[in-house]
C-alpha cells in the first residue's frame, strides 16, 4: 500500500513540475502582446509575428488584432498596451509625425529616425510596399475613359468616392489629393475596409481607396489608376517595436526579421485573397506562409 502512495504522489509531484515548467514564462513575466489595425493583411502580418515570436522564445505572446486603424494602433503601442505591431513607413512619417516622405528609401530614413526618438524601433522591411491607390470598375473606367488620377479629376464632381473612415481626413488621403490634383467628389462615403469593393461592384459607390496589395483587386478585376503626380507616398511594411520590450528581449530583433525581405506585393494580394475571397482565418494563412518559408515547424 505504502509502495502504491509512493508512485501516486511520485506521479503527482511529476505533474506539478510540468504544469509550473509550462506556466513559468507567464509567471515570470515573460510575455508581449502583438497587436493589429482593422483590416485583412496587417491582422495576417501581426500574426506572423506572434507565430515567429512563439516557435523561437519560451515568451507567452497574446495577441490583440483588429484593433482599430491606424491611430488607435499606434496610441496602444505609444501607451504599452501592446509592445508590437506592423505598420508601413508613409504611414508613419506623414501620418503620425505629419513630415514629408520621399523616395522608399529616403521614408525608410525618415520613420528609423522618427521613431527612435519615442523609444520605438522599426525593423527590417518585409519587401512589399502596400501605397494607397484608387480604383474604379472597368464600366467606370471605360465609360469616362480614366487611366490616371488627373483623367479622374475632370469628371471627379460626378462620382461618389468610398474609402475608410480614417482615408477621409489624413494628410496621405482625401485632404492631400484634393490639394494635390484639385480633385473633389460628389460626395465622400466613409466605411470599413471590408465592404469597400462590395459597394464599388454593387454601383453605391464609383471609386475606392484601394490597397496595392488588396487581394479584391484581382476577384473583382478592378483598374487601378496611375498616380500620376506620385502624391501617395511608399508604404513599406515592417514590424515596429517598443525600445523597451527589445532591451529586455533582444533576440527579437532578429526573430522579426526572419520576414524581412520575405514578401512581395504578388505574395501579399495572394495571402488577402485567401481570406477575403475564400474565407480563410488570418492566423491559418500566416502560419501556412511561415511553414512554406521555412520560418517555423508545421503545428
Amino acid at each position: 500500500m505504502m509502495k502504491k502512495n509512493l508512485i501516486m504522489w511520485g506521479l503527482v509531484g511529476a505533474l506539478m513540475l510540468i504544469l509550473v515548467g509550462c506556466s513559468s514564462a507567464a509567471k515570470s513575466g515573460k510575455s508581449i502582446t502583438v497587436g493589429s489595425k482593422n483590416f485583412t493583411e496587417n491582422i495576417i502580418i501581426a500574426h506572423m509575428m506572434a507565430d515567429l515570436v512563439e516557435a523561437h522564445t519560451d515568451l507567452t505572446v497574446e495577441r490583440k488584432v483588429n484593433l482599430g486603424g491606424s491611430n488607435v494602433a499606434w496610441t496602444a503601442l505609444e501607451h504599452n498596451d501592446i509592445q508590437m505591431y506592423p505598420d508601413y513607413t508613409g504611414t508613419i512619417v506623414a501620418n503620425y509625425y505629419q513630415e514629408a516622405t520621399g523616395t522608399s528609401k529616403e521614408t525608410m530614413a525618415k520613420t528609423l529616425e522618427l521613431t527612435a526618438e519615442d523609444n520605438l524601433k522599426a525593423l527590417g522591411a518585409m519587401g512589399f510596399n502596400n501605397t494607397y491607390t484608387l480604383a474604379v470598375t472597368k464600366e467606370t473606367a471605360q465609360k469616362y475613359n480614366l487611366k490616371t488620377y488627373s483623367d479622374l479629376v475632370g469628371v471627379s464632381d460626378q462620382l461618389v468616392l468610398g474609402c475608410e473612415f480614417e482615408f477621409k481626413d489624413r494628410p496621405d488621403g482625401y485632404p492631400g489629393l484634393q490639394e494635390t490634383y484639385n480633385m473633389n467628389f460628389k460626395e465622400v462615403k466613409g466605411m470599413d475596409h471590408g465592404i469597400m469593393f462590395r459597394s464599388l461592384v454593387e454601383g453605391e459607390v464609383d471609386v475606392v481607396d484601394a490597397y496595392a496589395t488588396d487581394g479584391q483587386i484581382k476577384v473583382f478585376d478592378l483598374v487601378i489608376l496611375e498616380d500620376d503626380r506620385e502624391f501617395f507616398p511608399p508604404y513599406d511594411c515592417l514590424p515596429i517595436i517598443r525600445q523597451d520590450t527589445l532591451d529586455k528581449y533582444p533576440e527579437l530583433e532578429e526573430i522579426l526579421n526572419k520576414l524581412a525581405g520575405k514578401i512581395n506585393e504578388a505574395d501579399m494580394q495572394e495571402l488577402n485573397a485567401k481570406v477575403d475571397d475564400k474565407g480563410m482565418k488570418e492566423d491559418v494563412v500566416a502560419h501556412d506562409f511561415l511553414v512554406s518559408a521555412g520560418l517555423i515547424k508545421k503545428k
